[in-house]
């Protein structure tokens, strides 16, 4: 590599920078970590607070670079990482068979710059990787004492929380007695308004996972028909009362706090021993992002485990403030990429990290999954018997085709059925999909609509999301 800690210190933006820098250098935060010596190049992928982790690629020559990070610092700490990395482990780099398609990209829009010493940022005076190292070092070495003052702190946080969210609970019970008293038609007309006012009260009293969800409500009611709102408001506050309910049974379930409260962490995660993982070949369905009212945008990433006989998925979230912009993303539909991932523990597990990733794949059909065609919701109705409360479930749909009604609106109807099932599609459809053969279809059902995200027919795979 053509730089050394001296240069990554005369690069940095600050000491803060360096400081960041060297709590990623550990390899457990890149499950992807590549080179390309032919041409000067390193890239990887470090997992932030985030299920998508940020790619990352260094000109080790002229020390050119470009993170999908939204930091300001310019390079950012994952740059700073990267390079860290390449200094002190070389060996972490695998040699890429092929470049990926985004590093290609930043090839063909980047300016080449000539190879000069590093200056100094403005204000970066008093740099210095070694205080930065031994930052991280002392950080790790604590005295006894210490470590039982901060678990006796969590412990009294984690009893406080749940108090809270326990009285939070009792307010949304009482809640939802209101609404069903005062009439469905009231609560369907005024949803905005009255899920915004209890959604706030629990974020005050640490409910805030749940209250994220009551915000959105209102939006999924006006997706749909008006005839069908009372029905499906019916329904998401019967999930909210046994979400409630489940709680207060097992509020040490990870699952159910997750959904009420708070999250675990990317590394909580990775070293619960009931946290499933799997290793095989994974393709990128589609993805969805959706802003939602309390500023922050989710972004879920799909994908299909091509190594299982029966249809498995996994879903990648991650959420992050509006006012950032569009991010770019880690993975593009129809991506196709060998990695080990790790499931959030819960009755159906679908949420996930990756946690290393081994390298992209080339094109493949999907599995043959052997379709139940007397119900292609059934794996919808096995996630509700397990966890009721989940809203939206992935599904495989066997053999179909997409239809329009009489009054304009998409379906989708299955292919020699003789029940005739068909199931309505919230989203637009292009007009050249109608009435072509799908042999599969990936699709989420909400309970009411079906959101399509990649199909495959006789013209290959087709991407819907």
């Amino acid at each position: 590599m053509e730089f050394d800690l001296k240069t990554i210190e005369a690069l940095a933006p600050d000491q803060a920078s360096l400081s960041a820098a060297s709590k990623l250098t550990r390899q457990s935060n890149w499950p992807r970590l590549e080179k390309n010596e032919e041409l000067a190049l390193i890239w990887g992928e470090c997992q932030g607070s985030g299920s998508n982790p940020y790619r990352v690629v260094v000109d080790t020559g002229d020390h050119g670079y470009k993170c999908t990070c939204p930091s300001r610092k310019f390079p950012c700490k994952h740059t700073l990482a990267l390079m860290w990395i390449a200094t002190t482990a070389p060996a972490s780099f695998t040699a890429a068979g092929s470049t990926p398609e985004w590093v290609n990209d930043w090839l063909g829009r980047r300016r080449k710059t000539t190879s000069q010493p590093a200056a100094p940022a403005p204000g970066a005076a008093g740099k210095s990787i070694g205080e930065a190292s031994r930052d991280d070092e002392s950080a790790v070495v604590e005295d006894a004492a210490a470590i039982e003052r901060r678990e006796a702190a969590q412990r009294k946080r984690a009893e406080d929380t749940r108090s809270s969210v326990s009285a939070a609970l009792d307010e949304l019970d009482q809640w939802i007695s209101d609404q069903l008293r005062l009439g469905l038609a009231g609560f369907v007309d005024n949803s905005s308004d009255r899920c915004r006012r209890i959604a706030a009260r629990l974020v005050d009293m640490k409910a805030t996972a749940l209250a994220g969800r009551i915000d959105e409500i209102p939006s999924r009611l006006m997706g749909l028909r008006s005839e069908e709102r009372p029905d499906a408001a019916i329904r998401e506050l019967g999930k909210l009362v046994l979400l409630a309910k489940a709680w207060r049974s097992t509020p040490d379930d990870a699952e159910l706090k997750r959904l009420v409260s708070t999250s675990e962490s990317r590394e909580q995660v990775i070293a619960n021993p009931d946290a499933i993982q799997v290793e095989s070949l994974w393709e990128v369905l589609g993805e969805k992002i959706e802003t939602r009212r309390d500023g922050l945008v989710s972004h879920s990433t799909w994908l299909l485990d091509l190594n299982s006989a029966a249809p498995q998925f996994a879903l990648l979230l991650d959420y992050f403030p509006a006012s950032a912009g569009r991010r770019s993303n880690a993975f593009t539909p129809g991506d196709r990429f060998d990695a080990r991932l790790v499931f959030y523990p819960a009755r159906q597990p679908l949420r996930a990290l990756v946690v290393e990733r081994k390298g992209d794949v080339s094109s493949r059909e999907w599995p043959d999954f052997g379709f139940d065609k007397a119900d292609p919701l059934a794996a919808h109705v096995a996630h509700q018997d397990t966890a009721p409360w989940l809203t939206d479930c992935p599904v495989m749909l066997p053999p179909g085709a997409i239809l329009l009604d009489d009054r304009g609106e998409a379906w989708w109807q299955s292919t020699d059925n003789p029940h005739g099932i068909a199931l309505p599609i919230a989203d637009t459809v292009n007009p050249t999909l109608l009435g072509l053969d799908l042999a599969a279809t990936a699709a989420l059902w909400s309970g009411s609509r079906l959101h399509l995200l990649a199909a495959q027919s006789g013209f290959g795979r087709l991407d819907l999301s």
